[in-house]
């Protein structure tokens, strides 16, 4: 069905007559009459009756007049939804690893809950490449992502990275292990007989460890995974091993963080879209925010 031709429809069920019709869109009321009876066609019913020297819509030209304003409301919100000038409005989805949604996506949150309140964010937790599988399916807009420079992400030409911000890690220790220095694989040779901690949800920091470890002639024994840095940190508490921590993340009391240099070990951080898809203007916002607050520490 031609739009234009249910504008005409839904102009006859408000205002009553094709004459004022005519003139509220500028058209001669014969054009009015014409595209009336093509959409009848269309449709397969009549649409309109006669009524005295007027005109009136049948009972499934009023049913179809309903639909016309659902349908027309619907095309004008999509038109203002992709309009690069209108303000910005919709339900953005993100799925990203907890430290960025704590450190970037909540004070985003807060800052749209003030001055853009028609954008909302919904928020999944995820790791890299769970999150990376759900922005492939369409099932978010945003994929907040990281890796290593030690181990970087595989390029994908389907999706747009804007780098956001960066953390250096070191080795989290037990308190009482004794003081080491050097080159990080001088540092992982000292605990080349312990046990080593890793991610249970993504493989980029094992691939570290392991890299690392190389450089320093031992393949490390991965025994244990965990997800949440603060069970690591308990772990390595526990005398269980030692693992990976961020620098700039405060250490439960117990644990030491010796740092890593020669080479560093640096976590970056991505926001992540589909190709083509940034443009829209609740999800263009968001990375503005993103980014912004990444320039600004």
């Amino acid at each position: 069905m031609d739009l234009r031709r249910l504008r005409l429809l839904r102009e006859l069920a408000r205002l009553g007559s094709m004459r004022e019709v005519a003139d509220e869109l500028g058209v001669t009321t014969s054009t009015v009459s014409q595209q009336l009876a093509v959409l009848a066609r269309e449709v397969g019913v009549e649409l309109i009756e006669p009524a005295g020297r007027r005109v009136r819509l049948t009972p499934a030209g009023r049913r179809l007049a309903r639909h016309a304003v659902t349908i027309l409301a619907a095309v004008d919100a999509a038109r203002l939804d992709l309009d690069p000038h209108a303000e910005p409005a919709g339900t953005v989805r993100v799925a990203g690893f907890a430290t960025a949604v704590r450190r970037s996506l909540l004070p985003v949150a807060a800052d749209l809950a003030v001055r853009h309140p028609a954008v909302r964010l919904r928020i999944h937790e995820h790791e890299p490449a769970e999150a990376h599988a759900l922005l492939t399916a369409d099932e978010v807009d945003l994929a907040l992502t990281y890796d290593y420079h030690l181990a970087p992400a595989p390029a994908d030409h389907t999706v747009e990275a804007t780098p956001l911000w960066s953390a250096s890690w070191g080795l989290g220790v037990p308190a009482g292990a004794p003081p080491v220095t050097g080159t990080s694989p001088e540092v992982f040779r000292r605990f080349a007989a312990d046990d080593w901690i890793v991610n249970s949800r993504n493989t980029a920091d094992e691939v570290v460890v392991r890299a690392v470890a190389a450089m320093a002639d031992f393949v490390p024994r991965v025994e244990h995974r965990a997800d949440s840095l603060e069970l690591v940190q308990d772990m390595i508490v526990a005398g269980l091993g030692v693992g990976l921590l961020p620098a700039d993340q405060p250490t439960l009391p117990g644990v030491r963080l010796v740092p890593l240099s020669g080479p560093e070990v640096r976590l970056r951080s991505y926001a992540v879209t589909r190709r083509g898809r940034a443009g829209w203007s609740p999800l263009a916002l968001v990375l503005d925010l993103l980014t912004a607050r990444a320039a600004t520490g």
